[in-house]
């Protein structure tokens, strides 16, 4: 199991202790400001319940998996380019934390929650106006591809260095999700860092979630031992990009 994503944290008595992202069941803010929520580890599947691979994503695909809310959609990426480590980010409230970098044999396999900071476009099973725009095409929200970007307003967010954000109104990057990618190609979901939306989501969709899950009460509750992968283009049914 690739263990770049283990937090090293400051305790009492300066004792630099190593934690393991799914051992934590609490927000932790570590001393140099990392802000970080596990949840239940959970492995990525097909829509059959068989493991997806890290090895058979295709490069530049958007895939989508709802973590750790069963509806909150999450992108999964797998990056043309090897992804930054360390990179230094802050939230919109000003708390400062750290992005480890990718998962993966090349080290370019992502997660991100695909909701909007700015004001909170998603996925839904009707449309998407947010999603990753390949490197060799053009976006209107920034000067090159390789981005994920929301139409709504056109803000602009770089995967390969925590989704920081590039351009447009987004005052933040999107929360990432945390990953694992064990020894038998297999991938978890274990936690999200920086700082999601989920509180002001969860406020502004009532409609969408009785139609589309039953009501806020379902749409609200935790993903548990598996969630469902798919590509972008079958979860929403149009995705619009600009």
């Amino acid at each position: 199991m690739e263990r770049r994503n283990f937090l090293k944290v400051v305790g009492a008595g300066a004792t630099m202790v190593v934690i393991n992202p799914s051992m934590i069941s609490q927000t932790l803010y570590a001393e140099d400001g990392m802000l970080f929520k596990a949840y239940e580890k959970v492995q990525l599947v097909d829509v059959d319940g068989k493991p997806i691979l890290a090895s058979a994503l295709e490069a530049e695909k958007t895939y989508v998996f709802n973590y750790p809310h069963m509806a909150t959609p999450c992108f999964l990426l797998n990056l043309p380019d090897k992804a930054d480590n360390e990179v230094k980010l802050k939230s919109e409230d000003g708390v400062e934390y750290v992005w480890s970098g990718a998962v993966g044999k090349d080290q370019n396999i992502v997660a991100y929650t695909a909701i909007c900071p700015h004001q909170l476009t998603h996925p839904n099973k009707n449309d998407s106006f947010i999603s990753y725009v390949p490197k060799k095409m053009k976006t209107m929200a920034y000067k090159e591809g390789g981005v994920i970007v929301c139409g709504s307003h056109l803000s602009a967010y770089n995967p390969r260095r925590g989704a920081e954000n590039l351009s447009g109104p987004a005052a933040q990057p999107l929360a990432s999700i945390v990953l694992e990618h064990k020894d038998d190609d297999t991938i978890w979901a274990v936690a999200v860092l920086g700082q999601d939306k989920f509180h002001d989501y969860f406020k502004s969709f009532k409609a969408e979630f009785k139609e589309q899950w039953g009501g806020k009460r379902k749409a609200k509750k935790l993903v548990s031992i598996s969630v469902a992968t798919v590509a972008l283009t079958e979860y929403s049914k149009d995705v619009i990009q600009y």
